[in-house]
Protein backbone atom coordinates (compact mmCIF):
# COMPACT_ATOMS: atom_id res chain seq x y z
CA UNK A 1 0.00 0.00 0.00
CA UNK A 2 2.80 2.52 0.77
CA UNK A 3 4.59 1.66 -2.41
CA UNK A 4 0.85 2.40 -3.99
CA UNK A 5 1.27 5.68 -2.44
CA UNK A 6 5.21 6.18 -3.42
CA UNK A 7 4.30 5.69 -7.16
CA UNK A 8 1.02 8.05 -7.28
CA UNK A 9 3.47 10.67 -5.49
CA UNK A 10 6.11 10.23 -8.30
CA UNK A 11 3.92 9.91 -10.93
CA UNK A 12 1.86 13.27 -9.39
CA UNK A 13 5.20 15.22 -9.38
CA UNK A 14 6.05 14.35 -12.92
CA UNK A 15 2.86 15.83 -14.25
CA UNK A 16 3.13 18.45 -12.32
CA UNK A 17 6.60 19.24 -13.63
CA UNK A 18 5.57 18.47 -17.50
CA UNK A 19 2.53 21.02 -16.97
CA UNK A 20 4.84 23.72 -15.73
CA UNK A 21 7.21 22.95 -18.28
CA UNK A 22 4.54 23.07 -20.89
CA UNK A 23 3.27 26.68 -19.31
CA UNK A 24 7.25 27.96 -19.79
CA UNK A 25 7.59 26.51 -23.10
CA UNK A 26 4.07 28.36 -24.15
CA UNK A 27 5.32 31.19 -22.36
CA UNK A 28 8.42 31.59 -24.17
CA UNK A 29 6.72 31.14 -27.46
CA UNK A 30 4.64 34.46 -27.04
CA UNK A 31 7.99 36.15 -25.72
CA UNK A 32 9.13 35.34 -29.47
CA UNK A 33 6.63 35.69 -30.82
CA UNK A 34 6.18 39.61 -29.62
CA UNK A 35 9.68 40.18 -29.93
CA UNK A 36 10.05 39.01 -33.49
CA UNK A 37 6.35 41.28 -34.36
CA UNK A 38 8.35 44.53 -32.62
CA UNK A 39 11.35 44.26 -34.22
CA UNK A 40 10.08 43.47 -37.94
CA UNK A 41 7.68 47.12 -37.16
CA UNK A 42 10.42 48.98 -35.59
CA UNK A 43 14.18 50.07 -36.37
CA UNK A 44 15.52 48.49 -32.81
CA UNK A 45 18.90 46.97 -32.00
CA UNK A 46 17.52 44.74 -29.20
CA UNK A 47 17.48 41.25 -28.65
CA UNK A 48 14.72 38.85 -28.20
CA UNK A 49 15.06 37.99 -24.57
CA UNK A 50 12.67 34.65 -23.47
CA UNK A 51 12.20 33.73 -19.94
CA UNK A 52 12.43 29.87 -20.01
CA UNK A 53 16.36 28.03 -19.51
CA UNK A 54 15.13 25.20 -21.71
CA UNK A 55 18.35 25.02 -24.06
CA UNK A 56 15.78 24.45 -27.46
CA UNK A 57 14.05 27.52 -26.74
CA UNK A 58 17.45 29.58 -26.24
CA UNK A 59 18.64 28.20 -29.20
CA UNK A 60 15.72 29.29 -31.28
CA UNK A 61 15.89 32.60 -30.07
CA UNK A 62 19.65 33.08 -30.36
CA UNK A 63 19.13 32.00 -34.48
CA UNK A 64 16.15 34.37 -34.55
CA UNK A 65 18.31 37.31 -33.25
CA UNK A 66 21.16 36.76 -35.86
CA UNK A 67 18.77 36.84 -38.42
CA UNK A 68 16.95 39.90 -37.55
CA UNK A 69 20.62 41.42 -37.14
CA UNK A 70 21.01 40.43 -41.00
CA UNK A 71 17.79 41.81 -41.52
CA UNK A 72 18.45 45.65 -39.74
CA UNK A 73 21.29 45.31 -41.52
CA UNK A 74 20.05 44.98 -45.27
CA UNK A 75 16.99 47.47 -44.23
CA UNK A 76 19.48 50.29 -43.09
CA UNK A 77 21.74 49.55 -46.96
CA UNK A 78 17.79 49.58 -48.52
CA UNK A 79 17.21 52.44 -46.80
CA UNK A 80 20.91 54.66 -46.99
CA UNK A 81 20.47 53.46 -51.29
CA UNK A 82 16.77 55.08 -51.41
CA UNK A 83 17.66 58.21 -49.86
CA UNK A 84 20.68 58.27 -51.95
CA UNK A 85 18.86 57.71 -55.73
CA UNK A 86 16.24 59.95 -54.24
CA UNK A 87 18.95 62.64 -53.62
CA UNK A 88 20.95 61.59 -57.14
CA UNK A 89 17.22 62.12 -59.13
CA UNK A 90 16.94 65.59 -57.42
CA UNK A 91 20.26 66.73 -58.13
CA UNK A 92 19.91 65.16 -61.91
CA UNK A 93 16.84 67.36 -62.30
CA UNK A 94 18.06 70.67 -60.96
CA UNK A 95 20.90 70.67 -63.01
CA UNK A 96 18.77 69.93 -66.45
CA UNK A 97 16.86 72.60 -65.55
CA UNK A 98 19.93 75.02 -66.51
CA UNK A 99 20.56 73.91 -70.49
CA UNK A 100 17.24 73.32 -70.76
CA UNK A 101 16.52 76.90 -70.16
CA UNK A 102 19.53 77.78 -72.34
CA UNK A 103 18.16 75.53 -74.95
CA UNK A 104 14.60 77.03 -75.02
CA UNK A 105 16.19 80.57 -75.23
CA UNK A 106 17.98 80.05 -78.60
CA UNK A 107 15.22 77.87 -80.01
CA UNK A 108 13.28 81.28 -79.38
CA UNK A 109 16.13 83.18 -81.32
CA UNK A 110 16.00 80.67 -83.84
CA UNK A 111 12.35 80.81 -84.51
CA UNK A 112 12.47 84.66 -85.04
CA UNK A 113 14.73 84.06 -87.97
CA UNK A 114 13.55 83.94 -91.34
CA UNK A 115 13.80 80.13 -92.41
CA UNK A 116 12.73 77.37 -94.89
CA UNK A 117 9.89 75.48 -94.75
CA UNK A 118 11.26 72.51 -93.95
CA UNK A 119 13.76 73.99 -91.22
CA UNK A 120 10.46 75.51 -89.41
CA UNK A 121 9.19 72.03 -89.65
CA UNK A 122 12.21 71.12 -87.65
CA UNK A 123 12.38 73.57 -85.24
CA UNK A 124 9.08 72.94 -84.51
CA UNK A 125 9.63 69.15 -83.44
CA UNK A 126 12.22 69.94 -81.35
CA UNK A 127 10.04 72.70 -79.53
CA UNK A 128 7.82 69.46 -79.16
CA UNK A 129 10.22 67.59 -77.80
CA UNK A 130 12.17 69.86 -75.61
CA UNK A 131 8.77 70.93 -74.04
CA UNK A 132 8.26 67.10 -73.45
CA UNK A 133 11.51 67.38 -71.94
CA UNK A 134 10.71 70.18 -69.54
CA UNK A 135 8.03 68.35 -68.50
CA UNK A 136 9.59 64.95 -67.71
CA UNK A 137 12.33 66.98 -65.82
CA UNK A 138 9.91 68.95 -63.78
CA UNK A 139 7.76 65.53 -62.91
CA UNK A 140 11.12 64.07 -61.83
CA UNK A 141 12.13 66.88 -59.30
CA UNK A 142 8.44 67.19 -57.69
CA UNK A 143 8.47 62.76 -57.23
CA UNK A 144 11.64 62.73 -55.53
CA UNK A 145 10.43 66.19 -53.39
CA UNK A 146 6.77 64.15 -52.65
CA UNK A 147 8.61 60.42 -52.22
CA UNK A 148 11.11 62.28 -49.48
CA UNK A 149 8.27 62.25 -47.52
CA UNK A 150 7.69 66.04 -46.55
CA UNK A 151 5.70 66.91 -43.06
CA UNK A 152 1.78 67.12 -44.66
CA UNK A 153 -0.31 70.05 -42.76
CA UNK A 154 -3.51 68.27 -42.13
CA UNK A 155 -6.51 70.38 -42.23
CA UNK A 156 -10.16 70.26 -42.12
CA UNK A 157 -11.78 70.87 -45.39
CA UNK A 158 -14.57 70.08 -47.55
CA UNK A 159 -13.43 67.67 -49.94
CA UNK A 160 -15.96 68.51 -52.36
CA UNK A 161 -14.78 72.16 -52.69
CA UNK A 162 -11.42 71.22 -53.42
CA UNK A 163 -12.64 68.52 -56.55
CA UNK A 164 -14.44 71.34 -58.00
CA UNK A 165 -12.15 74.15 -58.04
CA UNK A 166 -9.94 71.56 -59.73
CA UNK A 167 -12.42 71.10 -61.98
CA UNK A 168 -12.52 74.75 -62.73
CA UNK A 169 -8.87 74.67 -63.34
CA UNK A 170 -9.61 72.14 -66.24
CA UNK A 171 -12.18 74.63 -68.51
CA UNK A 172 -9.50 75.07 -71.11
CA UNK A 173 -8.89 71.68 -71.25
CA UNK A 174 -12.04 70.16 -71.52
CA UNK A 175 -12.92 72.88 -74.33
CA UNK A 176 -9.94 71.82 -75.83
CA UNK A 177 -10.65 68.72 -76.60
CA UNK A 178 -14.40 69.30 -77.21
CA UNK A 179 -15.24 67.51 -74.05
CA UNK A 180 -18.51 68.24 -71.85
CA UNK A 181 -18.03 66.86 -68.71
CA UNK A 182 -20.94 65.26 -66.97
CA UNK A 183 -20.38 65.70 -62.62
CA UNK A 184 -22.37 64.85 -59.84
CA UNK A 185 -21.27 65.91 -56.79
CA UNK A 186 -23.30 65.84 -52.96
CA UNK A 187 -25.51 68.51 -52.13
CA UNK A 188 -24.00 68.74 -48.64
CA UNK A 189 -19.90 69.42 -47.93
CA UNK A 190 -17.71 66.31 -47.67
CA UNK A 191 -15.58 67.28 -44.62
CA UNK A 192 -11.86 65.17 -44.16
CA UNK A 193 -8.29 66.17 -42.61
CA UNK A 194 -6.32 66.07 -44.96
CA UNK A 195 -3.71 68.28 -46.47
CA UNK A 196 -5.38 70.78 -48.72
CA UNK A 197 -2.05 70.80 -51.50
CA UNK A 198 -1.22 67.12 -51.93
CA UNK A 199 -5.03 66.87 -52.01
CA UNK A 200 -5.12 69.16 -55.11
CA UNK A 201 -2.29 66.93 -56.57
CA UNK A 202 -4.57 64.13 -56.49
CA UNK A 203 -7.12 65.51 -58.28
CA UNK A 204 -4.93 67.27 -60.91
CA UNK A 205 -2.85 64.29 -61.99
CA UNK A 206 -6.10 62.19 -62.11
CA UNK A 207 -7.97 65.03 -64.12
CA UNK A 208 -5.36 65.07 -66.22
CA UNK A 209 -4.71 61.90 -66.96
CA UNK A 210 -8.62 61.25 -68.22
CA UNK A 211 -8.27 64.31 -70.15
CA UNK A 212 -5.05 62.86 -71.93
CA UNK A 213 -6.42 59.77 -72.46
CA UNK A 214 -10.17 60.38 -72.88
CA UNK A 215 -12.08 59.22 -76.44
CA UNK A 216 -14.24 62.61 -76.09
CA UNK A 217 -15.84 61.83 -73.29
CA UNK A 218 -15.46 62.56 -68.85
CA UNK A 219 -17.50 62.12 -65.89
CA UNK A 220 -16.67 62.33 -62.43
CA UNK A 221 -19.35 60.80 -59.66
CA UNK A 222 -18.55 61.67 -55.42
CA UNK A 223 -21.02 60.34 -53.19
CA UNK A 224 -21.35 61.34 -49.47
CA UNK A 225 -18.79 58.62 -48.30
CA UNK A 226 -16.29 60.00 -50.33
CA UNK A 227 -15.77 57.91 -52.84
CA UNK A 228 -14.99 59.68 -56.11
CA UNK A 229 -14.83 57.74 -59.20
CA UNK A 230 -13.68 59.68 -62.52
CA UNK A 231 -14.65 57.55 -65.37
CA UNK A 232 -13.78 58.45 -69.50
CA UNK A 233 -13.74 56.47 -72.68
CA UNK A 234 -10.50 55.16 -73.38
CA UNK A 235 -10.64 52.68 -76.35
CA UNK A 236 -6.25 53.04 -77.20
CA UNK A 237 -6.57 51.49 -73.34
CA UNK A 238 -6.48 47.85 -72.80
CA UNK A 239 -6.96 46.12 -69.18
CA UNK A 240 -3.07 45.16 -68.88
CA UNK A 241 -2.31 49.15 -69.37
CA UNK A 242 -4.45 50.12 -66.82
CA UNK A 243 -2.94 47.40 -64.12
CA UNK A 244 0.28 49.45 -64.96
CA UNK A 245 -1.17 52.98 -65.30
CA UNK A 246 -0.01 53.91 -61.33
CA UNK A 247 3.59 52.03 -61.96
CA UNK A 248 6.33 54.84 -62.25
CA UNK A 249 7.34 55.97 -65.58
CA UNK A 250 4.00 53.73 -67.34
CA UNK A 251 3.56 55.54 -70.57
CA UNK A 252 0.56 54.51 -72.71
CA UNK A 253 2.36 54.71 -76.84
CA UNK A 254 -0.90 56.89 -77.87
CA UNK A 255 0.01 59.63 -75.18
CA UNK A 256 3.57 60.70 -76.30
CA UNK A 257 3.92 64.07 -74.01
CA UNK A 258 3.10 62.05 -70.91
CA UNK A 259 6.23 61.35 -68.49
CA UNK A 260 4.25 58.28 -66.96
CA UNK A 261 4.16 59.76 -63.06
CA UNK A 262 1.15 61.99 -62.84
CA UNK A 263 -0.56 58.65 -61.58
CA UNK A 264 2.35 57.76 -59.35
CA UNK A 265 2.42 60.56 -57.68
CA UNK A 266 -1.33 60.79 -56.96
CA UNK A 267 -1.03 57.02 -55.64
CA UNK A 268 1.64 57.71 -53.56
CA UNK A 269 -0.34 61.03 -51.69
CA UNK A 270 -3.24 58.88 -51.88
CA UNK A 271 -1.36 56.29 -49.76
CA UNK A 272 -0.05 58.91 -47.08
CA UNK A 273 -3.19 61.07 -46.84
CA UNK A 274 -5.12 57.22 -45.25
CA UNK A 275 -6.70 57.39 -48.83
CA UNK A 276 -6.99 54.38 -51.51
CA UNK A 277 -6.88 54.92 -55.23
CA UNK A 278 -7.61 52.08 -57.93
CA UNK A 279 -8.08 52.01 -61.63
CA UNK A 280 -10.66 49.49 -63.60
CA UNK A 281 -11.37 48.99 -67.15
CA UNK A 282 -14.74 47.42 -68.41
CA UNK A 283 -16.56 48.22 -72.10
CA UNK A 284 -14.10 50.29 -73.34
CA UNK A 285 -14.25 52.57 -70.01
CA UNK A 286 -11.78 53.67 -67.85
CA UNK A 287 -12.82 54.01 -64.17
CA UNK A 288 -10.31 55.52 -61.81
CA UNK A 289 -11.80 55.12 -57.45
CA UNK A 290 -10.49 57.57 -54.94
CA UNK A 291 -11.68 57.09 -51.41
CA UNK A 292 -10.90 58.77 -48.46
CA UNK A 293 -12.44 56.91 -45.19
CA UNK A 294 -13.57 58.97 -42.64
CA UNK A 295 -11.12 58.77 -39.80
Amino acid sequence: MVALWIAVGVLSLAVCLLVCKVFSMQKAAREIAAGLAEHLQSDTNTLICVSTRDRHIRALAASINRELRVLREMRHRYQNGDKELKSAVTNISHDLRTPLTAICGYLDLLEAEEKSEQTARYVAQIANRIEVLKSLTEELFRFSVISSEPALSPERLNVCRVLEDTLVSFYGAFEGQKIVPRITLPKEPVWRVLDASALSRIFNNVVSNAVKYSDGDFSVCMSEDCRIVFSNTAHTLSAVDVEKLFDRFFTVNSARSSTGLGLSIAKLLTERLGGTINAQYSDGKLHITVMFPDL
